[in-house]
């Protein structure tokens, strides 16, 4: 079975020291913040608002967890990096269908990216990759559930067709050598079928104890480095949406993140400064939904909160082409504010 495809963050925050460890800080800080709450009556509806947030995404997150796992240790690498790299118009099909089967968060998911450019996957195949799967994969899509109901489908929806579009588009203009190509394009086994593959690992597959352990232990640590990634951000999201709820005034919300064209775009500033991970902003956005009632804002948050960020930005300049970087924006941000506008009307 393969290995897996486990982000290298995670990985790398397991050989720091316990000093330098973010979970544990914002863990302490939480607890710190809660504990005030039960002492001090202004910390009060932080409490009840923390808990509120606990009871929601509790079980989403744990099958999340288990889901992620799961396709960290039985998703080889070999289905990935095949259909990213051939240069047809499937292959934005293929990546947004391989992001949506992704268990990491934006800023997971970039090394992930990145790898697979390097392998040659073109540099449209990779931005729709990027943008699919930090809000149309699994675990996410079940926390959205979680937060906003049926009306998930719609965040996950318009995620799958802004990265669809914006795919087409910038595959239509590296064919014009508008933007750039990648130079480590690859040639693809045309004759290698994932069908055949796992069809011949299930066959020999040993059913005995040892290979058993082996992959019950293989998806674990796929959930252990998940969780080292992925909570850290959920819990900075509850806590931030916890002390907005508490401190900020709701006529605040109302007044300037209003289901307008004005709101539309102070939610879509907010989100280029304040967007920490996919994980993390799902309960802000819920917060705005709540205190508004604006669906489109929420929408907007979470999206433009990925296409705007920085290091996302800066990863695809720097290793895909400015060109590309620049494009990129310029398509996905009338798609959001479009979204986002439309939903406001439901």
């Amino acid at each position: 079975m393969s290995e897996g495809m486990s982000c290298c963050c995670a990985k790398d925050e397991k050989k720091r020291p316990w000093y330098r460890n973010g979970l544990l800080w914002v863990s302490l800080a939480t607890a710190i913040l809660l504990g005030a709450s039960l002492r001090f009556s202004a910390f009060r509806p932080f409490y009840h608002a923390f808990m509120h947030y606990m009871h929601m995404v509790f079980w989403p997150v744990l099958i999340g967890f288990l889901l992620g796992g799961l396709i960290d240790h039985f998703v080889a690498e070999e289905y990935i990096s095949k259909h990213l790299a051939v240069p047809k118009r499937r292959t934005i099909l293929y990546s947004v269908v391989l992001g949506f089967l992704m268990s990491a968060c934006c800023h997971g998911i970039l090394a992930i990216s990145m790898e697979i450019h390097k392998k040659g996957a073109s540099g449209p195949a990779v931005v729709s990759f990027l943008l699919a799967s930090p809000w149309a994969n699994f675990p996410i899509t079940i926390l959205l559930f979680g937060f906003f109901g049926w009306k998930a489908l719609l965040i996950v929806g318009g995620a799958i067709l802004i990265a669809l579009n914006t795919g087409l588009v910038l595959q239509g203009l590296e064919h014009f050598g508008k933007i750039e190509k990648n130079p480590n394009s690859l040639t693809v086994d045309e004759n290698f079928s994932i069908l055949k593959d796992i069809a011949g690992k299930f066959r020999n597959y040993r059913w005995a104890r040892e290979p058993l352990v082996a992959d019950i232990r293989g998806v674990w640590n796929g959930i252990l480095n998940l969780s080292d990634m992925v909570l850290l951000w959920v819990l900075i999201g509850m806590v931030l949406a916890g002390l907005i709820s508490t401190f900020v005034p709701a006529d605040i919300f109302h007044q300037y993140l209003g289901p307008t064209l004005m709101g539309l775009f102070v939610t879509l500033g907010m989100a280029a400064v304040i967007e920490v991970c996919s994980q993390g902003t799902a309960p802000l956005a819920f917060e705005i939904y709540r205190q508004t009632g604006a669906f489109g804002n929420a929408f907007v948050f979470l999206m433009a909160g990925v296409v705007t960020n920085f290091t996302q930005i800066a990863l695809i300049w720097k290793n895909i082409g400015r060109r590309t970087a620049l494009w990129m924006l310029a398509i996905t941000l009338p798609q959001v504010v479009l979204l986002g506008w439309l939903f406001n009307k439901i």
